[in-house]
């Protein structure tokens, strides 16, 4: 093939790169173009050879794989990002699809299956692990089912720190107002970034809103 398949693949552990890298290369539609350790050696790499896809592993030192993909998709919007993770819990799932993932797989899928995912990424093809999918399908039903409100998911106490969250104020201005610790406060602003199935804080201020959680005055 006169132009294969340029992949970069992005993950921690050296052993994995290197497993990844030994079969894709017996792949003849396959060029792997490079290796990154890290989300900045991702972004460098990606600015430098613009690949046609990239093999994204989510949790790893420093920047971790969402913001890795959402700044690539700004560099390369033409470079498939398909994520290959052990995570399956939607505070990774949805983040990872919103900042631009064409794919979400998992580790204990085969070689084969991993091929297949990376020829039709660059086809612009969603492929979904089964897990994944069942969770992607709940929340498209759940949006489409009089969209109910996620909200209504959350505890008195976590309401509590989205409000504050919407108002401004910083983990620990809200520690000090609800007179617990700041790690609670952040063990509650991950929960809801989880059960809202949002990325930052930021959105969560904006939901609050836009539900009227909280009201101007």
């Amino acid at each position: 093939m006169d132009n294969p398949i340029s992949i970069i693949i992005v993950d921690d552990h050296e052993v994995v790169r290197n497993g990844i890298r030994a079969y894709l290369e017996t792949q003849p539609f396959f060029s792997v173009v490079g290796e990154a350790a890290s989300g900045k050696e991702a972004i460098d790499l990606v600015s430098e050879l613009i690949p046609d896809v990239v093999l994204m592993d989510l949790i790893m030192p420093g920047m971790d794989g969402i913001e890795t993909t959402r700044r690539i998709k700004k560099i390369s919007p033409r470079t498939q990002v398909v994520v290959l993770t052990s995570y399956h819990e939607d505070i990774h799932i949805f983040p990872a699809l919103k900042a631009g993932a064409t794919s979400y797989i998992l580790k204990d899928m085969k070689m084969e299956k991993l091929v297949e995912a990376l020829n039709r990424a660059v086809q612009g093809e969603v492929t979904l692990h089964p897990r994944v999918a069942s969770r992607v399908l709940q929340n498209i039903r759940g949006e489409y089912a009089d969209e109910p409100q996620l909200f209504t998911e959350l505890t008195e106490r976590e309401l509590d720190v989205l409000k504050l969250i919407a108002n401004g104020l910083t983990n620990n201005q809200i520690a000090e107002s609800l007179t617990i610790s700041e790690n609670t406060v952040k063990g509650h602003v991950s929960n809801i970034l989880s059960k809202l199935h949002l990325m930052d804080r930021t959105q969560a201020a904006v939901y609050a809103w836009q539900k009227g959680i909280v009201q101007r005055d």
